[in-house]
């Protein structure tokens, strides 16, 4: 496994690439390799057609947070050495529909948006290490593109979450959620910086890169090498009754893009299709 960890990285590092230039590709990975990490998992998105399905599953469906869209397969796809998750607005029956129902997921009898939600549960999954991704997320009214990570083991939020990047309401927010007494009220550790301090939407027309430090320390969430928020691991101990420390565990990652819902706000004028674009995922360990 080694020796194939180190094909991968010579050829990351001084292969061909596409999007982001050669010599970029070689200084990151230098530059990390100076701190003791190594390449230890990603995802260029460089064949075209559905994401790999050795590194991803797809969601389904009408998931969580009151969200508008309807999670389907055929939102996401690898384009130009890039993937794309593609937000639409269409209208069509929804499965789920029961008249009368008070359930948010069955009340509407039919879909009006479309979206996709991706994720490594159950194939890839990581404790520590720098998490390093590269992309373009478009700041109109009501979308909500994410990069976030959940622990493998225990229910939610028990089991840990960490938002590397979250974007609604004109705010870039870093989040990181423990346990609580009450089921599914999780407590929250967050910063947010609104876009128009970032440089409004100029800042939002152009690729970023998020990063993530995660050590048995602390965990350093980061844009454009920006930190935006870190708090000590030691913090983190759930407050369910159990003191277990969801980030002493196995984390998978997820790639979506929602819409509306609970904290992404009305869609307004928001025109589409509209994407959430991401050059690489890439994964590093010391």
């Amino acid at each position: 496994m080694k020796y194939l960890h180190h094909i991968f990285y010579f050829l990351l590092v001084f292969g061909t690439v596409n999007g982001y230039a050669q010599g970029e590709y070689r200084a990151e990975a230098l530059a990390y390799s100076k701190e003791g990490y190594k390449l230890v998992w990603a995802d260029e998105f460089n064949g075209d057609g559905e994401p790999d399905p050795a590194n991803w599953k797809f969601e389904h469906g009408f998931l969580r947070n009151e969200e508008q869209q309807w999670y389907q397969k055929n939102n996401a796809w690898c384009e130009d050495g890039k993937l794309i998750i593609e937000g639409r607005a269409e209208v069509k029956p929804n499965p789920l529909f029961i008249a009368g129902s008070k359930d948010w997921r069955r009340k509407q009898e039919h879909i009006r948006y479309t979206s996709s939600s991706i994720h490594t549960s159950g194939l890839q999954s990581w404790q520590y290490g720098r998490f390093v991704m590269r992309g373009k997320i478009d700041v109109s009214s009501g979308l909500w593109p994410a990069w976030w990570t959940l622990g493998v083991a225990g229910r939610w939020p028990s089991n840990g979450e960490i938002d590397i990047m979250e974007y609604y309401k004109g705010k870039l927010l870093a989040n990181i959620a423990i346990g609580t007494k009450e089921p599914y009220k999780a407590e929250w550790y967050s910063k947010t910086r609104s876009i128009t301090s970032l440089g409004g939407n100029d800042w939002a027309s152009k690729f970023h890169v998020w990063r993530m430090d995660w050590t048995a320390t602390f965990i350093a969430l980061y844009v454009d090498d920006q930190l935006l928020l870190k708090v000590d691991v030691d913090q983190l101990h759930n407050k369910d009754g159990t003191n277990i420390n969801p980030f002493r565990q196995s984390h998978y990652m997820l790639l979506n893009l929602a819409m509306g819902g609970i904290n992404g706000g009305a869609l307004g004028d928001t025109k589409f299709p509209n994407r959430f674009e991401i050059d690489y995922v890439r994964v590093y360990q010391q």
